[in-house]
């Protein structure tokens, strides 16, 4: 097993961390950028890989890429890849502001191939992280473990990961060939037989279900497909400019501020802006096709509204889902082949920080208006967490929309702390101190 040591490690090779990287060489002075590294599992930077479909776009306008809001001087800026490839009057004269998810995708990966001073390594997933403590229980840094048994030691964390996978109880014991959520869709279909006529069943009501829905008559042409969503039908994303102002860079300050109860409504009321929602556009398209379905007299898909999927088991080769009427109460079997889940991700923290927080010895994981983990402890080691903090910077936190300017807060602390101010009473210990000490499970130093 060998170790590296780093300044700053970062999990995670998405749009936040990507920002972060650009933030830091045009903001970081001292050799951060240079001694800072990012890692990723996958084998290329992709965005959405699950659901990166050649007609899918994103939701996002093109100027809340990773630094214009920041800087739009920047060379990084997604009208600068446009031009390097040679897109830019093209994508002009498509008079959008939101382009194809590819066209992301691909402004993501030159981003990352364009860095002068942050390290990328990809197919380097991260198992788990500790806590560094020194011979006087001071914590100073953290220790990453490799799926490969290397590890990676750091003074400075960034956890941009995204959040878990949601499975509904119900349907976790089935087959996992079977069961595929949206973020294993694209790898998981490729390997079917196009030509087969399987029965499919579709589960959740937002985007990422529809744009399955969508995908399965192209991908599996022969399907007979039933989307099944527990509410009355779809609905379009509440987009009017009045609440997309609450994604504002600037609004986060407010809603940091707000009470308990204010953030409470403000999250609820804005639910529909990005969650249980599907794209207008999309939604059209959608409809239109079923209809075209009724008029030449063969339906292949159909929706399943207000049912619950109160079980599911295997029966020989088939998928059978009972589903509960949410008007009558009444239950009925639904026979498939295949599940595809558009359920979306577990809202509390993702498995990697719980378990942090948990060897750390926390009560409960809270960030400061900069990200940054609050340790309960005094240390100069630090951990920040980007597109997990809904509860506490707003709904904007999960998206592209805040990018840059959070990667430049986050800079901005690093720098700050880097150079020399005290942190609770405490200096920067020096880097041979970085030395790991065994910890109990309730995260106490072992004696």
């Amino acid at each position: 097993m060998t170790n590296r040591e780093v300044e700053l490690l970062a999990v995670g090779a998405g749009p936040a961390n990507l920002a972060l990287a650009v933030a830091l060489e045009e903001l970081g002075v001292d050799g951060l950028a240079e001694n800072s590294l990012v890692i990723e599992r996958g084998h290329s930077v992709e965005w959405q890989r699950g659901l990166l479909l050649p007609w899918t776009k994103s939701q996002v306008a093109f100027a809340k890429d990773l630094v214009t809001l920041r800087n739009p001087r920047s060379e990084f800026t997604f009208l600068n890849y446009l031009r390097s490839v040679g897109r830019l009057d093209d994508f002009i004269n498509m008079g959008s502001f939101t382009p194809y998810r590819v066209e992301v995708s691909g402004y993501l990966r030159w981003v990352s191939e364009s860095l002068r001073k942050v390290r990328i390594e990809l197919g380097c997933e991260s198992t788990s992280i500790e806590p560094v403590r020194n011979s006087a229980g001071t914590l100073t840094g953290w220790l990453t473990r490799l799926a490969d048994g290397s590890t990676i030691s750091s003074r400075y964390l960034v956890i941009g990961a995204g959040r878990d996978v949601y499975v509904p109880p119900e349907l976790a014991g089935l087959p996992a060939d079977r069961l595929i959520h949206s973020t294993r869709y694209r790898s998981r279909v490729t390997e079917l037989d196009k030509d087969k006529p399987y029965r499919v069943a579709v589960v959740g009501a937002a985007q990422s279900a529809a744009e399955m829905f969508r995908a399965v008559q192209i991908d599996l042409p022969n399907s007979d497909v039933s989307w099944v969503m527990r509410s009355i039908g779809l609905r379009a994303y509440d987009t009017n400019k009045f609440t997309n102002e609450l994604y504002y860079p600037s609004y986060i300050d407010k809603f940091f501020e707000a009470r308990p109860e204010g953030k409470e409504q403000i999250l609820r009321e804005m639910h529909l802006t990005n969650y249980s929602g599907v794209e207008s556009d999309l939604l059209q398209e959608l409809y239109t096709g079923m209809y075209l379905e009724k008029l030449s007299g063969v339906e292949q898909r159909r929706l399943v509204p207000m049912t619950d999927i109160t079980g599911a088991r295997t029966d020989g080769d088939e998928i059978v889902l009972d589903l509960t009427d949410r008007k009558t109460g009444k239950t009925n079997e639904l026979r498939r082949d295949l599940v595809f889940l558009g359920t979306g991700f577990v809202r509390e923290m993702p498995s990697l920080v719980r378990n942090l927080s948990t060897a750390i010895g926390l009560e409960r994981i809270e960030v400061s208006r900069q990200y940054r983990l609050k340790l309960g402890e005094p240390s100069d080691a630090a951990c920040y967490l980007q597109g997990v903090n809904e509860a506490t910077h707003g709904i904007a936190d999960s998206l592209l929309s805040v990018l840059g300017n959070r990667a430049a807060e986050i800079t901005q602390d690093l720098l700050a702390r880097r150079a020399g101010k005290r942190v609770n009473g405490v200096h920067r210990a020096p880097a041979e101190q970085l030395t790991a000490v065994p910890l109990t499970a309730d995260g106490a130093l072992h004696s």
